[in-house]
């Protein structure tokens, strides 16, 4: 993992760094900056920040993503996931939950809401063509490549 420089606001002091939950993980834990308690209801979203900033070097990006415990457990997740973290973003690091749940959900200082995980990113180099190869599957567009074998014998 590249080294990257992070920047505590101070609505995050007493808040740990981000850091993986264990020595395997891929995400590291974003943690609630807030003062008081949120209650996000039922289709509700909020802005959550984390109290950092970070500069992440050039060629990478990172991408915030849900945790599964709180989307399987509460209906908690990221509406834009994965969101995008530039390499040229300096400002602070917020998450925008949403409540996709059917019960309110109570958010409190310090509450792990989002992983981060930090990827290369490659550069695209285009370049136009009058036509494209063929390839099996074609122009077939959503759900073209997943028929199942229940699917296939009812044709």
């Amino acid at each position: 993992m590249p080294a990257i420089r992070i920047a505590r606001r101070p609505h995050a002091d007493g808040l740990p760094l981000p850091q993986p939950a264990t020595a395997a993980a891929a995400g590291l834990d974003l943690m609630a900056a807030i003062e008081e308690s949120l209650v996000l209801a039922p289709g509700e979203r909020a802005l959550v920040p984390t109290g950092f900033c970070i500069a992440i070097p050039p060629g990478f990006e990172g991408q915030v993503r849900p945790r599964s415990g709180l989307a399987l457990r509460h209906g908690i997740t990221i509406p834009n996931a994965p969101g995008t973290i530039d390499s040229d973003y300096r400002g602070e690091l917020q998450v925008i939950l949403w409540n996709a749940g059917h019960e309110s959900f109570k958010l409190h200082r310090g509450d792990r809401i989002a992983q981060l995980v930090i990827a290369p990113v490659a550069e695209a180099a285009w370049e136009e063509v009058a036509e494209l190869d063929e390839t099996e599957r074609g122009s077939g567009g959503f759900g073209h490549t997943g028929r199942s074998v229940h699917s296939q014998e009812r044709t």
